[in-house]
Formats: C-alpha cells, sequence, structure tokens
C-alpha cells in the first residue's frame, strides 16, 4: 500500500452495547449482565450521544460502524436501524461502508440476523471461541459446538461477509487437537477470522485463579508451536496474517478495526467507549484527542439524559503520546507505516523522533525494517511484538 492510499484513512464509529447474559472468565472488556434493559431509554440515550458527536465532527465522511460489547446482538434491531439513520443522516459516508455487529452464537436466530440486516447491519462477527464443548465449558461459553455451526450456518445465509473468533494456547492445548480444529473452522470461514492467544488479564476470573496456581498456561514454547501452526494453516488456507491476530483473504480484511490501526480517527459512544478524535478548534485548527465515556452504564445514562453525552475524560494527546500510540499500533500491522504517516501525525519523518540507536539494533536483529517508504516490523518481529515495543520505548532500557 503506498503512503498516499494510507492516509485517506475513512472516519470510523463505534456504538458500545454493554449487555451480556453472562461475563466470560477471560474477559476484561466493559461488559455486565443485565436482567432486563430499557430498550427504548437506551436507544434514544445512544442517539443523543451520536447527535453529540456529530456537532463536534462536521463535514466527515464514515466508511466503517462498528457495534461492539458486551453482546450487542442482544440490542433490539431497530436501535441499531436508527443509529444508522442518524450516521447517514448527520455525515457522508462511503459507497463501500462497512457496519458491524458483534453477536454470540446463544444469541443467534436466523430471523433476528434478517432483522439486523434489514436495518443495515452488513458485516458480522460472532464470538465463537472453541470448536468443542469442553472448551467451551472451560471458557464460560453459554453456546455448545452445535450453537457454533448453526450460527454460523445463518450468518452464511444472510450476510455476504462475516468473521468469528477462536482462542488457542488454552490449558493443555495439544497442538495435533488445535491445527485439526483450525483446519475446521478453515472450511466454513468466510474470508475472516480471527485467532487469539489466551491471555490472563488482571481483574478477570481467571487472573485470580491464574495467581493461585489452578490455572495453568501453555509455557513459551508450546505457545510458540501453536502460533507456527496457526500461521502454517492459515496460509495454506489463503488467509493472509494482516494483523498479529487477524487473518484473511485478499479485501476481506476489517475496515473499521484498520483504522485503529492506521491511526485513523473514530467517534465512540457509549458507556466506557474510547474515541480518538480531531476536535477542531474555533481558529479553525484541530487538537488530536483520546475522548472516554464513563464505564458504568448507568452513571453514563443518567449523564446522557441530562447533558447529552456521557464523557468522562478528555486529553490531548502530545507528540510523545502520539509517536507511541501510532507506531503500537501501525506495528501490528503486515505493511509499512508510511513515512506520510509520521509527518502527518508528528510532523517528522521515524528517523527524527526515534531512538535511532536501538532502532539499529532492532533492525540489525531482523525485527525491524525502516526505509524511505517508512517503519514495518519483519514476521519475527510482529511474533515478539511486545519486547520491540519494549525495547524501543521504555527509557529504563
Amino acid at each position: 500500500m503506498s503512503a498516499t492510499s494510507a492516509e485517506t484513512v475513512p472516519f470510523g464509529i463505534y456504538i458500545h452495547w454493554p449487555f451480556c447474559l453472562s461475563k466470560c472468565p477471560y474477559c476484561d472488556f466493559n461488559s455486565h449482565v443485565a436482567n432486563s434493559v430499557d430498550h427504548a431509554r437506551w436507544r434514544t440515550a445512544l442517539r443523543a450521544e451520536l447527535a453529540a458527536g456529530a456537532a463536534r465532527h462536521p463535514g466527515r465522511t464514515v466508511g466503517s460502524v462498528f457495534f461492539g460489547g458486551g453482546t450487542p446482538s442482544l440490542m433490539d434491531p431497530e436501535t441499531a436501524g436508527a443509529l444508522i439513520d442518524d450516521i447517514k443522516t448527520f455525515w457522508n459516508v462511503t459507497d463501500d461502508i462497512e457496519i458491524t455487529l458483534e453477536a454470540n452464537p446463544g444469541t443467534v436466530e436466523i430471523d433476528r440476523f434478517s432483522a439486523f440486516a434489514a436495518n443495515g447491519i452488513n458485516r458480522v462477527s460472532i464470538g465463537i471461541q472453541a470448536l468443542n464443548d469442553r472448551d467451551l465449558k472451560f471458557l464460560g461459553r453459554l453456546h455448545s459446538a452445535e450453537e457454533a455451526m448453526r450460527a454460523l450456518d445463518v450468518a452464511t445465509s444472510v450476510f455476504d461477509r462475516f468473521s468469528f473468533d477462536l482462542i488457542y494456547a488454552r490449558p493443555e492445548h495439544d497442538p495435533k487437537a488445535w491445527r485439526k480444529e483450525l483446519r475446521q473452522g478453515l472450511a466454513i470461514a468466510n474470508g475472516h477470522i480471527s485467532l487469539y492467544q489466551l491471555t490472563i488479564e488482571p481483574g478477570t476470573q481467571f487472573y485470580t485463579l491464574h495467581q493461585r496456581g489452578e490455572l495453568v498456561v501453555p509455557d513459551e514454547d508450546l505457545a510458540t508451536e501453536l502460533y507456527e501452526i496457526t500461521q502454517e494453516e492459515t496460509q495454506a488456507a489463503g488467509y493472509g496474517c494482516y494483523e498479529v491476530s487477524n487473518h484473511a483473504k485478499p479485501g476481506q480484511e476489517s475496515r473499521h478495526n484498520l483504522v485503529y490501526w492506521r491511526y485513523g480517527d473514530y467517534l465512540g459512544i457509549g458507556p466506557g467507549a474510547h474515541g480518538r478524535e480531531a476536535i477542531i478548534q474555533p481558529d479553525g485548527t484541530t487538537v488530536p484527542t483520546a475522548v472516554r465515556r464513563h464505564r458504568g452504564p448507568d452513571i453514563w445514562l443518567d449523564r446522557v439524559e441530562k447533558a447529552g453525552n456521557g464523557t468522562q475524560e478528555e486529553t490531548v494527546l502530545d507528540a510523545k503520546e502520539r509517536l507511541l500510540e501510532m507506531v503500537m499500533m501501525g506495528l501490528r500491522l503486515n505493511e509499512t507505516i508510511p513515512t506520510a504517516r509520521f509527518e502527518r501525525i508528528i510532523g517528522k519523518g521515524p528517523r527524527d523522533v526515534l531512538d535511532n540507536a536501538r532502532l539499529e539494533t532492532l533492525i540489525g536483529s531482523g525485527d525491524l525494517i525502516c526505509d524511505s517508504a517508512g517503519l514495518r516490523t519483519t514476521d519475527q518481529g510482529r511474533n515478539r511484538l511486545n519486547g520491540v515495543l519494549g525495547y524501543l520505548f521504555d527509557p529504563a532500557v
């Protein structure tokens, strides 16, 4: 991809629906179990916060919308439809706008998927996570493997584009079993699949069990073997690893996630939603700003109903913060962070803003490439990205 095309990143919209039927033990997202939801009240609040965002960002062209959560497939399809209609009223949208809904297999019915499609959703991302009942139970999922397959069948019949997730490096995860399971998943995939290595996140049930020694994850050697199997099988099936955990056939990449990874601007609405917004000042200049909504659904709802938005914090990003974010996100991709992006975001090229001694060390070790086109990781560097970023940016190193 050329530097010029990489810089025409459309504006994105993220909409957070915080409610789930249950809390998965590995999940650190802002999700909440609720006995009942006043859908009309939530629809009104989400539309109000979207309208407030539109007033801050006039004249943008929206290329993607993502309904995340939580489990947004639990919302009324009419809520999604109303928000999509508002987006098309407030902004111009690209001809090929991507509008994705996250869904769990247990909440999938063909009539419900059809209703979401009728209301403007044109892509779904389904949280399968495993294709056998034993591991689904371990992961705290409410659906069975049979329900997962049915959900994929329904998605195939309703949507031209869909993706689904699998988690690997589970406790005692046998490489032969993972290869077989991954082949099964790739046989039914439709152009995009997300394959995440199980991570133990603070604040989750798995973290507590891991701290007690009651949950043991694969060691580094086994995790590396499972990762290598993942790359072998996806490549053999024609799925390129375009991002550390995401694989797609050409043209089927997640356009919305590319907004994040290419450091584009996006508006986040809903409780706990984050945005990265170029806020226009009275003199016409823009200030890159990180915006965070209040995490608590009840507090967020009360704030929106009183003030029109649930913003908790706005932070103007200085050059160092923008550089760190841009490089952290961009090096996840199997493409170059173009020099033009450095100049757009920071005002200087990569060698003018990065520690050149550390950069040369990482180039010499075969982890990074830095040339006139820009900066990128090699396959090796992307496989150990945390270490690469730590060395490049940690002042204590």
